[in-house]
């Protein structure tokens, strides 16, 4: 599976960004996005079921972003609302098949910067 992000940005505190994964050459099972900032480990922010749309959050971005994809384009969304200088993180998408349980393919990252 090949993943493309983009829409990462700079961005004023409150603000809003939309990120997008366009994935190619394999089915999808599921996808999610995970966010990073230097020295720090890897954070799981969302992920949806690309059959039926279940969707999971962390807490931290509950209620502020929202995970949605259209299957007519094999494209995933990140609605990012809300946003907080904490926020601030290169974001990447990534994408677990159906025989799997960990998240095998990975984008290469967008950055989201939200100043304060």
């Amino acid at each position: 599976v090949q993943l493309q992000a983009s829409g990462g940005g700079l961005v004023q505190a409150g603000g809003s960004l939309r990120l997008s994964c366009a994935a190619s050459g394999h089915s999808v099972y599921v996808m999610g996005w995970f966010r990073q900032t230097p020295g720090k480990e890897r954070e799981y922010v969302a992920q949806i079921s690309w059959s039926i749309g279940t969707t999971y959050y962390a807490d931290s971005v509950k209620g502020r972003f929202t995970i949605s994809r259209d299957n007519t384009k094999n494209t995933g969304y990140l609605q990012m609302n809300s946003l907080e200088p904490e926020d601030t993180a290169v974001y990447y998408c990534a994408v677990r098949n159906a025989n799997s349980r960990s998240f095998d393919y990975w984008g290469q990252g967008t950055q989201v910067t939200v100043s304060s």
